[in-house]
């Protein structure tokens, strides 16, 4: 095998290469070690890794290379021929791996109990931190003259990354009993708890987590309309209170019902539920109360003393005119029946309600005031 003077690695164009195997195995020191920016060299003998070079230009001698010098066993100085093998390793980060469920992961929802089919999707970035480790353990899959890439690595991450995902998120949706729904303003704070558990299974390979991003989690379309409609339901429910929702939806039901049993009485379909014709009369009954009692038109109050508009009972202001109308009672200062503030004289013994104005200072007195209560003039009868 031909001595060989310069040991040199150029690099891929597109930098997806993860380790490259220098193809050759002898030298002699003198040899000229070239080193790129973001490459480490390392010189392996014997399946371990013992010396190692950053990037520059580097002179092969028993000075820089004690370790090895010390396992081939060589004469101090001269061109002495000896065997390693020298990988290159990229040093730089790769920020933009992808990775996604292969399959979705069935829960039920706890806010709305519908099955769902949720999928998670997000990116992280790597780098190699301890070289020796992550040679050692890899060092077996490389061949002669080979470029192993990210994705020979990235593919056996893959399928730790997603079964750790799988179960964090479910137990976040299931244990923490949050909605898939709700999930999205905590996907910062999932995606740094995924790191956290996830960079124990990265570490003891040499490789360190740099950035990792949860960035949707979500589920299909038909998933998403069965939880539309529960939110519509909700929306009525909201709307026109807990009676009338009821009574469509026992409308629903009931026609559903009757409908399958070719019956078009609610006591038919009352039998239709195998309820019997008695229980299905009964059940027509109790509908119609029901409905009845949700129909029934609100109680009203009494008219509105501006403009003669009924409202409803409970009613603070008029729903035609705005004014005022829950009714406040006055003692009388002559005879102290209780009167409604807006009358002018009492029912009951005729005296003026009127306000008095002072002749003085003009300031507004009650009925009946005899002298100002601010400047104390008489007050004129």
């Amino acid at each position: 095998m031909a001595i060989i003077d310069v040991i040199k690695f150029n690099g891929l164009a597109n930098r997806d290469w993860l380790v490259y195997r220098f193809p050759g195995e002898s030298f002699v020191f003198g040899t000229q070690l070239i080193v790129g920016e973001g490459q480490i060299a390392v010189f392996v003998k014997g399946g371990k890794a013992v010396d190692f070079f950053t990037a520059g230009t580097h002179t092969l001698s028993t000075s820089n290379i004690p370790l090895l010098q010390s396992i081939v066993n060589l004469p101090f100085g001269g061109r002495t021929p000896f065997t390693a093998e020298v990988f290159f390793i990229n040093k730089t980060s790769k920020l933009d791996v992808l990775w996604g469920t292969s399959d979705p992961i069935s829960l039920i929802d706890p806010k709305y109990a519908v099955r769902l089919r949720v999928r998670a999707f997000g990116q992280l970035g790597i780098r190699i931190t301890d070289f020796r480790v992550f040679l050692t353990s890899l060092i077996g899959a490389v061949g002669d003259g080979d470029v192993v890439k990210y994705d020979t690595v990235i593919s056996y991450f893959k399928g730790v990354i997603v079964t750790k995902m799988k179960t964090l998120i479910a137990d976040i949706i299931i244990n923490q009993k949050i909605s898939v729904l709700e999930i999205a303003p905590r996907l910062e704070d999932i995606s740094a708890y995924s790191k956290q558990q996830l960079s124990g299974e990265f570490e003891r390979f040499g490789i360190e987590i740099v950035n990792f991003n949860l960035t949707s989690i979500n589920f299909p379309d038909e998933d998403f309309e069965t939880i539309n409609r529960i939110l519509e339901d909700k929306a009525a429910f909201d709307l026109i209170g807990d009676s009338r929702y009821n009574v469509m939806r026992s409308f629903d039901v009931m026609e559903t019902a009757a409908g399958n049993e070719g019956g078009g009485s609610i006591a038919a379909a009352g039998i239709g539920l195998g309820l019997g014709a008695g229980a299905g009369v009964a059940v027509g009954q109790t509908f119609g109360q029901g409905i009845g009692e949700a129909m029934r038109p609100p109680a009203t109050s009494a008219p509105c003393q501006k403009c003669g508009t009924p409202n409803a009972e409970g009613t603070k202001f008029c729903s035609n005119c705005g004014d005022k109308l829950a009714v406040v009672k006055l003692p009388c200062h002559s005879c102290a029946a209780l009167v409604d503030e807006r009358m002018k004289f009492c029912p009951e013994c005729g005296s003026s309600l009127t306000k008095k104005k002072c002749p003085g200072c003009s300031k507004e007195n009650p009925p009946g005031s005899k002298f100002c209560s601010d400047c104390g003039t008489k007050m004129e009868g």
